[in-house]
């Protein structure tokens, strides 16, 4: 079954201790209806863009390790949802949900799949 990542994005800066009671409420809720129908896969939240590290291979071949995100922008992942679907409506009415119950914007997408000696693809 096709595999879809709903991943949650928060303005840099996000304090997340500012979400109430119902908005947990809803996150829950959301997951519990995700699990009754067998989409939720994982689920997780991240630490805040500052507790990041991130890896950059030089021209000379060594990896150069750096605090802080790797792309710097006005928004960054704060969480996301691992799903299996069957098409992409599925997980476009999840990513409804999850924008409705984290009151932030939501990005979709589809995994691709890797098979051995090919290309990756798009999982059908």
């Amino acid at each position: 079954m096709p595999q879809y990542l709903v991943a949650i994005h928060h303005p840099r800066g996000y304090d997340g201790s500012t979400e109430d009671e119902a908005m947990i409420r809803d996150i829950k809720a959301l997951n519990e209806e995700m699990d009754a129908a067998g989409a939720r896969v994982f689920a997780g939240g991240l630490e805040p863009p500052s507790m990041a590290k991130s890896l950059r291979k030089r021209a000379d071949g060594e990896v150069v390790i750096t605090d802080g995100p790797y792309l710097e922008t006005k928004e960054l992942v704060g969480g996301f949802w691992l799903l299996n679907c069957a098409h992409i409506d599925e997980a476009l009415a999840w990513g409804t949900k999850a924008t409705i119950a984290c009151r932030a914007p939501v990005e979709v997408r589809a995994f691709l799949r890797i098979r051995p000696n090919r290309s990756p693809e798009k999982v059908k």
